[in-house]
């Protein structure tokens, strides 16, 4: 099963890049492949927010979408993703926002170290090795493409 896991230091507060990644509505707008977002319905239950939804990945004549339920934990800077349908036969996708350790902050610069995993399997072994290497550049993408959108939004330290 390909499995990714990336961990860097940006220079936005935990606080901003988890919500800049909770906000998944906006995902079409810069996330490699993503070529659309469908919320299905959204529960808050104590601290935490469960949304599920429908993505669909797109590179060139390939098109799927899977349905996703995920769990926003704004308190402890943690998004949880655990998949429920489409084309994999697994999936699970954590993001984590903490502050630095100490010495890797720069003094009067929010910074936060975020740290990305998936874990993922295509249940079709021909979409598998159609998709496989596109999702592999695709997922050592994702954590660039948060930290430029974020500082787009945000503005560059």
């Amino acid at each position: 099963m390909p499995k990714f896991e990336t961990s860097h230091l940006v220079t936005h507060s935990p606080e901003r890049m988890y919500a800049l990644v909770a906000d998944i509505e906006r995902y079409p707008e810069f996330v490699p492949l993503c070529q659309a977002l469908h919320i299905r319905g959204r529960k808050a239950i104590c601290d935490e927010e469960i949304v599920v939804a429908d993505m669909t990945v797109a590179y060139k004549m390939i098109r799927e979408t899977f349905t996703s339920k995920v769990t926003l934990r704004p308190k402890g800077h943690e998004i949880l993703v655990e998949y429920l349908d489409g084309p994999f036969k697994h999936l699970e996708n954590r993001w984590t926002f903490n502050n630095p350790d100490e010495g890797e902050a720069s003094v009067g610069v929010d910074m936060c170290r975020v740290t990305f995993y998936i874990d993922y399997e295509f249940r079709n072994r021909m979409l598998a090795g159609l998709m496989g290497a596109v999702f592999d550049k695709a997922f050592h993408k994702f954590s660039t493409a948060f930290e430029q959108r974020a500082d787009a939004v945000y503005g560059v330290a």
